[in-house]
């Protein structure tokens, strides 16, 4: 192809491209002049720039408030239960003795609220004293060496005891561990204070719970007839401080029953 001819083919494509342009502008303005002239089946719409209507905004939230609530009253802490230590509660009512000692439920009683008459004195029981050496001799295999360092006392001994005991400590704390005449459960014969051989230093002494020896007594009273007489914590019950020395022997069927009850004496009189 010669070069006249190519030219002439260039300048024939590139007028396209504005013919067609033309053509299109004239081609819109007349259909816009013919819709607002109503040739057309609709009209153009006029072009207007509308206002945006103004969004409504929600109200800015207030910062959330903490919920204030009543604190809770402090608790005032609950009083101990008041223990009755002067033992006066017990004899009130009572202090006059009778002419027959108290039996219930085959249990000879002997305290604060059941005192023994004056000439009651049966002397130390000797089936007591050999369920004590049964006892006694089951602890000996196991390596303890238990003597029953105190067992019955007269009227007269405990009349002697208690003065001697309210001379040295005053009548309301001698009221915590000794009985006064008449109501004390060593009258009846019945009543055995046991310790150690060669402990004497834990002789009617609390710390005798705490040895060895106190504890198998603890443990295996019951299977000869005995029982722990006054507990820990049940002074308001039995009348006296807790005596981890101080075993009444009531009967194998008895002490076994009271055991497993989990009560004093006092409790189980009542049921």
């Amino acid at each position: 192809m010669n070069t006249r001819s190519y030219l002439y083919q260039s300048k024939k494509k590139s007028k396209w491209p504005w013919i067609v342009a033309i053509l299109v502008i004239l081609s819109a303005g007349g259909t816009y002049w013919a819709g607002a002239q109503g040739y057309l089946p609709f009209s153009i719409p006029s072009i207007t720039t509308q206002e945006e209507e103004p969004v409504e905004q929600e109200p800015a939230l207030e910062p959330e408030q903490p919920i204030v609530t009543d604190p809770e009253p402090e608790l005032e802490p609950e009083p101990e239960p008041e223990i009755d230590r002067s033992g006066a509660k017990g004899y009130e009512g009572n202090e006059t003795l009778p002419q027959e000692p108290t039996v219930i439920k085959d249990i000879l009683m002997a305290s604060k609220q059941y005192p023994l008459p004056s000439d009651y004195a049966p002397g130390e029981s000797a089936e007591a004293r050999e369920a004590f050496n049964e006892m006694a001799a089951a602890a000996k295999l196991d390596g303890f060496s238990l003597v029953a360092f105190s067992t019955y006392r007269s009227f007269e001994r405990q009349q002697e005891l208690y003065e001697r005991y309210v001379s040295n400590d005053g009548q309301e704390e001698a009221d915590r561990y000794s009985a006064r005449p008449g109501h004390s459960e060593h009258q009846t014969g019945l009543a055995f204070d046991i310790g150690e051989e060669n402990f004497e230093e834990h002789f009617a002494r609390v710390s005798f719970g705490e040895t060895e020896a106190g504890k198998w007594l603890a443990e295996n009273a019951h299977n000869y007839g005995f029982i722990l007489r006054y507990p820990e914590g049940k002074e308001k019950l039995t009348g006296y401080m807790y005596e981890p020395w101080h075993f009444r022997y009531l009967g194998k069927e008895t002490s076994q029953e009271i055991l497993e009850s989990g009560l004093t004496v006092e409790e189980f009189i009542e049921q």
